[in-house]
């Protein structure tokens, strides 16, 4: 069976950022490394990345075709109403922000066995199907 992961907008903005060169080379690496994974993001995520590109300074078409270079790439999970109220639910639970638990509720909805985010609780498992990994958990090891 492939397993099934989710990448958080700010992997795929470090990915393509390279003003903090640690974890630029850690999210390269680990897109990298997703062969014989099968890949997913939200419509959220690609909301996001575009907000957190523009803030960085980068134009318009530069953002379109990195879009469009994911969307080749990566399964797009669109978020509905089922979506939210999953969310609505899982953010009751877990205690997590509003978009963190959109994350989390499309994560699950997607059928994903991993969600790849540098904002949530790194080894935590959600419905007892869905584990966090901060893909620059080492990176933080190494300021401590």
């Amino acid at each position: 069976m492939i397993d099934r992961v989710f990448i958080d907008t700010n992997v795929l903005v470090y990915a393509f950022l390279e003003n903090d060169k640690a974890r630029h080379s850690a999210a390269v690496r680990l897109l990298c490394g997703m062969m014989g994974k099968e890949a997913f993001i939200s419509t959220q995520v690609m909301g996001e990345i575009y907000s957190a590109l523009t803030k960085n300074g980068v134009g318009h078409e530069l953002i379109t075709r990195y879009l469009s270079e994911l969307e080749e790439d990566i399964n797009i999970c669109s978020v509905t109403p089922d979506t939210i109220k999953k969310c609505l639910s899982l953010k009751q639970k877990y205690l997590y922000s509003y978009w963190d638990s959109l994350i989390l509720a499309s994560s699950v909805e997607s059928e994903c066995t991993i969600v790849y985010s540098e904002d949530m609780q790194h080894g935590q498992v959600i419905e007892q199907s869905l584990t966090i990994m901060n893909p620059f958990f080492r990176l933080l090891e190494k300021t401590v």
